[in-house]
């Protein structure tokens, strides 16, 4: 996806959005005043899989170069607390882009207010994916959406139709007394929802797998073969038609979020099948968005940074292929909660002449903190009138803080909290205690492959009490528990800890969910459509294309 940001228009921002940035003048200490900002989003990759963080059968040259020339994290956290309005901040922005996956939401009451699209959360442009990416978009691998939507689609037809024949039944018989017009909207419904199922067959791909510029659909079923090249295409022409003035290009990769759409020319190239062929790709357009960037002389006048949403998602496999990536010595992945598999993940900073190079820090950063500190290098200042997550990262970046500003950092699996961690501020010690775990499947196994996705409440998860807790400087694999008999400080940092959760709660306000079945299934008029719903069909890509010759 791309995003673009011009002057004076301020942006909801929650901390999983990297987006936005300010105008005002920059305060920041060295001779480059107007940074550019360049931010680089994995998407499930492992902290196992890349280079400079262990992985000598992948090749990432580049994001690897990225680590030599500047700053790696070796603690940085994927998982953010729960996101709600009293966590939310404004800012204005000015001349970012981004090119990627939204994945946030579309409209709200019809198919074009766009509510939840970027242009109107502060963005000024924007091209990609406006939904996440599934394996439905590919033609070649096994739908993973179609067999669910079907199914919940057919029980609500059967379940409208059973409500509607009773209804008939009744006024017959005399039974009951139904006005033929209840009956008339009834068998409406019936048949509404007879026909969204019967056209679900091969239509999801055209619903869910579409791509966008700005508020236009560009292509509907998105064409795989050449999104990658697109999306990196839009990066590169952006940074081409900003390099006079300060701008913020966030590439929010598909990569390597399955089906793992990979090029031709990367397929079969890595000793780690598909998926490292994936990976290998998305390390090569790293490379050719920094090369961009050298070419218009930005180097140093601009800060680069690259991360993941997640760690590997283990259970991500199809017979024999492993489509998941790896995690190293972490325990879980991705949708874990609080697992260190799932959510320690690559941090890399670059900005040369101001940031060191080759430097390593071990100390616990956080997504959330790229959001203050891109304020403060902007000449911002950070909202005081809500609770900001995250912290500036520049003092422990430049070396100026030898420890980082977090002392709690809170492990969230949908709603419900699972995992604490404590960064003790005198002794460097960093614990952390689940509340909850997922029950992995099969018995012995490190995942939940019988079920493919951990879940976060219910039978499927264990609650501790005492929490399970580890001491991480000493402990990373979090592979011995320790209890009040083996750690006298147990019972006292239990303790801290349950008053921090107290304290966090307090924090909290409640938002609408907006994953509910209603909005997921009982409103196909927010769908955004090419065309007359549900035959949703165009290709403007191909339309622009044909144009330039």
């Amino acid at each position: 996806m791309i995003w673009q940001l011009t002057s004076h228009r301020s942006a909801l921002v929650t901390p999983l959005i990297f987006g936005l940035l300010l105008q005002a003048p920059c305060t920041h200490p060295s001779t480059v005043t107007q940074p550019n900002f360049v931010l680089l989003l994995a998407d499930d990759l492992g902290i196992g899989d890349v280079g400079c963080y262990g992985n000598d059968t992948i090749r990432t040259p580049n994001i690897d170069g990225l680590a030599e020339e500047g700053v790696k994290l070796t603690q940085h956290i994927a998982a953010a607390p729960l996101c709600t309005p009293s966590r939310a901040a404004f800012l204005t922005g000015r001349y970012p882009l981004r090119s990627g996956k939204w994945h946030l939401g579309v409209n709200c009451e019809s198919r074009n207010d766009h509510c939840h699209h970027p242009l109107k959360h502060g963005f000024d442009y924007f091209y990609g994916m406006p939904f996440t990416l599934i394996s439905d978009c590919e033609p070649t691998e096994t739908p993973e959406m179609d067999r669910a939507f079907r199914r919940k689609l057919w029980i609500s037809t059967q379940v409208i139709g059973l409500i509607t024949l009773t209804a008939v039944l009744g006024r017959l018989t005399g039974l009951i007394s139904v006005h033929w017009k209840t009956l008339t909207c009834l068998a409406g419904f019936s048949l509404l929802f007879f026909i969204s199922w019967f056209s679900s067959y091969g239509f999801v791909r055209h619903w869910n797998c579409i791509m966008m510029r700005n508020h236009e659909i560009t292509e509907q079923p998105m064409v795989t073969e050449r999104t990658t090249s697109l999306i990196l295409k839009e990066s590169i022409s952006f940074i081409e038609r900003n390099k006079h003035k300060p701008f913020l290009l966030f590439l929010s990769f598909l990569h390597s979020h399955t089906p793992l759409l990979t090029m031709d020319k990367f397929l079969g190239k890595s000793r780690h099948g598909l998926y490292g062929d994936n990976v290998e790709e998305m390390d090569w357009m790293v490379g050719q968005v920094l090369d961009a960037i050298n070419k218009e002389g930005l180097k140093d006048t601009t800060l680069v940074y690259f991360a993941s949403d997640h760690g590997g998602w283990l259970e991500r496999q199809e017979g024999e292929r492993q489509l998941g990536g790896w995690n190293g010595i972490y325990k879980g992945g991705k949708a874990m909660a609080g697992w260190e598999g799932g959510i320690r993940v690559p941090g890399i900073f670059r900005w040369p002449g101001v940031l060191p190079a080759g430097k390593v820090i071990d100390e616990p950063t956080s997504l959330m903190d790229i959001y203050p500190t891109l304020v403060h290098l902007a000449g911002g200042t950070v909202p005081q009138d809500r609770v900001v997550d995250g912290r500036d990262l520049l003092p422990l970046l430049r070396g100026a803080e030898a420890r980082s500003e977090h002392e709690f950092l809170f492990h969230y699996c949908g709603a419900h909290l699972h995992a604490v961690r404590w960064h003790h501020k005198d002794t460097g010690a960093v614990w952390k205690a689940h509340y909850v775990t997922p029950i992995f499947s099969p018995p012995g196994a490190g995942a939940c492959y019988e079920r493919g996705f951990c879940p976060c409440f219910g039978e499927g998860v264990t609650h501790h009490e005492p929490p399970l807790l580890f001491e991480l400087s000493q402990d990373p694999s979090e592979a011995n528990p320790l209890s009040a008999d083996t750690e006298p400080l147990f019972d006292t940092v239990i303790r801290r800890m349950g008053r921090a959760i107290e304290e966090h709660r307090r924090t909290l306000a409640p938002v609408p969910q907006q994953l509910s079945v209603s909005n997921v299934v009982w409103k196909p008029w927010l769908q955004p459509c090419c065309g007359t719903f549900p035959f949703c069909w165009c290709d403007k890509e191909d339309d622009n294309k044909l144009a330039e010759l």
